[in-house]
């Protein structure tokens, strides 16, 4: 369930909401609320929820100066609620991220259409924000690049062969097929060895071997994800983006960013 914090400064609006909508049905539940900015900034601190229903016009602290004070630092989901369609307001409210921006009296079908993409932007901070504790220094990074491929101290001629071919051809389109016709031995004869000998199939430890061969190019701070695919062999950087999370349970575009940040703060020092 995900977490909710309504900051109102109306009460008949504020107890309203919390106990008319059906949270439950959206995967909500509403943990507290507070009748001003100030308020709900402390409320912020304590509880960390995960999303937050907020109104603009708030006496004490308003509702965008709440935000401006904690929606980087607590990294949550907003939905503002307003009585008034002021394009300042919406404004200000687009370049602070907020999901998205409501008007009083509230539609129940707008709600909850709202909190199904601020749980959508609340799962992707998420991941995000594990990203940034998985790859926090080098050492952690080499440790995970350590665990995509395994030390292989030993192996027959055949499987010698087919690994130096993975690490030669890698970027272009290959398969064990390819291997049969060089070496002319059946493929589950290869197969089978294959795996008996690294423990890995052999479309597993290529894309394991692509997966790593990416990483040391965002080493460089360099490249953009839809490049990087093709540098290492595939076509279809959607498909790069599927494999890349399914073996480090990280976006490509998280190692990109982290590595660019890393590679200019090198620079510049």
């Amino acid at each position: 369930m995900f977490k909710l914090l309504i900051v109102e400064d109306e009460e008949m609006i504020r107890k309203g909401v919390r106990y008319t909508f059906d949270w439950e049905k959206s995967g909500v539940v509403v943990i507290d609320e507070a009748s001003n900015g100030k308020e709900g900034l402390e409320k912020i601190q304590s509880l960390k929820p995960d999303i937050i229903l907020v109104d603009v016009n708030m006496p004490i602290m308003n509702g965008i100066t709440m935000l401006q004070n904690s929606i980087k630092e607590y990294k949550y989901s907003a939905i503002i609620i307003s009585g008034y369609d002021e394009f300042s307001l919406a404004k200000e409210a687009i370049h602070l991220g907020v999901t998205e921006y409501l008007l009083k009296p509230l539609d129940n079908d707008q709600l909850y259409n709202a909190l199904e993409k601020a749980k959508e932007q609340v799962t992707l901070l998420r991941e995000h924000a594990i990203v940034q504790n998985k790859i926090y220094n080098s050492k952690e990074l080499i440790t995970l690049q350590n665990k995509l491929l395994k030390d292989i101290s030993y192996s027959s001629k055949y499987v010698t062969q087919m690994l130096n071919y993975i690490h030669k051809e890698y970027p272009k389109k290959i398969t064990i097929q390819n291997l049969v016709d060089i070496l002319g031995v059946s493929s589950t004869y290869l197969n089978n060895q294959f795996k008996k000998e690294t423990s890995y199939t052999f479309n597993d430890y290529l894309n394991r071997y692509r997966v790593n061969q990416a990483i040391n190019i965002m080493k460089t701070g360099k490249g953009k994800i839809y490049t990087i695919a093709t540098d290492v062999g595939f076509k279809d950087y959607r498909y790069f983006i599927n494999v890349f999370k399914k073996y480090t349970n990280c976006l490509p575009s998280d190692f990109i960013e982290y590595f660019k940040d890393t590679y200019y703060k090198n620079i510049s020092e």
